[in-house]
Formats: C-alpha cells, structure tokens, sequence
C-alpha cells in the first residue's frame, strides 16, 4: 500500500515522524491528516512544493511556509511506493553493463 512519510526535524534530528495510506494523487488531503496527527498547522502547499512533490516525490517545509509560529525547523513529506523497490531508471548513466 502506498504511503506518505512525514518527518519533523529538530535540531538536525527526526522528532517526530508517521505515515499515512494514500495514493499519489491524494498528498495534499494526506499531508492534513498528518498535521492533524502531529498537532501541527498545515503548511501552505505552493508551486514550489508541487513541483518538487511531482519531480522528487518528496518535498519539505520551513517554518516560513506556516501561518503559525512552529517549533521546529522543517517538516519534511516523501511518497513510499511499494512497487518502486523494483522500478529501475531508464537514464544511460545509470547502466553499469559491461564491467
């Protein structure tokens, strides 16, 4: 089952941390139900997060990115997908064949 991953650094250290099930498309109502969770407000999800979110599959938010005042240094969110421990990447440099 696919999951987002949701990680509160403090200190250069995890704090806190949990998963939610969801699917690719559903990160934003994930990601509420985590701050929930956490007891945290929820970020504002910007372009920028978008963007990171659909290239990376992973994305963080500062203290800046918060209506409220948040006693960490950043929230971090990663999509874990079950099928990707086999999906490989297609990129030339990546193909180590002929050693």
């Amino acid at each position: 089952m696919p999951r987002l991953w949701a990680r509160i650094i403090k200190k250069h250290r995890i704090d806190r941390q949990g998963t939610y099930d969801c699917r690719y498309e559903d990160v934003e109502e994930a990601l509420t139900e985590l701050c929930h969770e956490f007891d945290i407000p929820r970020p504002i999800w910007l372009d920028k997060h978008r963007r990171e979110y659909e290239e990376f599959r992973r994305t963080r938010f500062l203290p800046e990115h918060f209506m409220e005042d948040v006693p960490f240094q950043r929230l971090e969110i990663e999509y874990l997908d079950d099928d990707d421990r086999t999906r490989r990447s297609n990129d030339p440099r990546n193909q180590f064949d002929g050693f």
